[in-house]
């Protein structure tokens, strides 16, 4: 008995320490996601606003619970691209406009691809979510994110 306590102790203090690192490194804030069906969804989000922390993204994050994602937002409209480099999990990516609207959607992206994958369009935000999100809530170009900057815990 004591040797599966202290087994579920180890387990569940490794899976803290890669909250805490994420913690650490981003700040968190709450994000609503209107799908096309004005159905609303709330999402903890992690925010990568500096090139630092655009950089590191979701690198070497095993598991997301499934109302957390990503957010990584950038000062001027362009077209964006990521890659999965060191990413561990699939992920739909979200490409959206300065004003909210989705302008495309990246599903079930490769873990540990080197390819990268780009907006369709000029945009402001990249909203990284768990693979298959997307499709399972039915977000789509017609749905819309709703995030007000500075609203961050840090």
């Amino acid at each position: 008995m004591k040797s599966l306590l202290l087994a579920l102790l180890i387990l569940c203090s490794t899976a803290v320490n890669a909250d805490d690192e994420l913690d650490a490194r981003f700040g968190k804030d709450v994000l609503i996601i209107v799908a096309s069906q004005h159905a609303c969804y709330r999402f903890d989000v992690y925010l990568a606003l500096t090139s630092a922390q655009r950089a590191r993204g979701l690198m070497f994050v095993k598991e997301m619970p499934a109302t957390t994602g990503m957010l990584f937002v950038y000062d001027d409209d362009d077209i964006l691209s990521m890659w999965m480099k060191n990413t561990y999990i699939p992920l739909d990516m979200v490409f959206a406009r300065a004003d909210g609207t989705v302008a495309s959607i990246a599903r079930q992206t490769e873990p540990l691809s080197l390819r990268s994958v780009a907006s369709a369009e000029p945009v402001r935000f990249v909203l990284e979510l768990n693979g298959g999100t997307t499709q399972r809530l039915n977000i789509d170009e017609d749905s819309y994110l709703e995030w007000e900057p500075g609203n961050d815990e840090r």
